[in-house]
């Protein structure tokens, strides 16, 4: 009898989580990098060649040209609703004051979670002044489904 029930309750749950139509998704990663003149955000493949290149380009700012931020994300139950990632940057700008700004990207789902890049560069990156704050955002129409953002946000 306890065997029936059990099965029971997990066939119920089963059934509840493929009916539910509602869009569901979640940012996993977000990963802000600098690059240098050349696009480059390492010199080599390694990881820790990768951080501490990131290292010296933060003491360098001269040799910045971009920001770049890598961003995992997956969605499901996203048929054909338009997801959209957004990136919001918060940095401290000429003279000390506040500056806000938002990167956005229209994002197709896949079968596994998805990388997308959002890019600050050229004349904005130059003006932006220096990143303090980020928060990354997935949006289902107008729908809030999925969020990560750094520690100072």
């Amino acid at each position: 009898m306890r065997r029936f029930l059990v099965a029971l309750l997990l066939l119920g749950s089963l059934s509840a989580t493929l009916a539910s139509d509602a869009v569901s998704g979640r940012v996993v990663k977000v990963l802000p990098l600098l690059l240098d003149l050349k696009g480059r955000d390492s010199v080599s493949p390694s990881l820790y060649d990768r951080d501490a290149y990131q290292a010296f380009l933060r003491q360098h700012t001269n040799e910045i040209s971009t920001i770049r931020f890598d961003v995992l994300w997956k969605a499901s139950n996203a048929g054909g609703a338009k997801l959209k990632l957004r990136v919001e940057l918060r940095s401290v700008g000429a003279g000390g004051l506040p500056r806000q700004l938002t990167l956005e990207q229209s994002v197709t789902p896949g079968f596994f979670g998805r990388w997308t890049s959002l890019v600050l560069d050229g004349t904005d990156y130059k003006n932006f002044g220096e990143l303090v704050a980020w928060r990354t955002t997935l949006w289902s129409d107008d729908q809030l489904i999925g969020e990560q953002k750094s520690f100072l946000w």
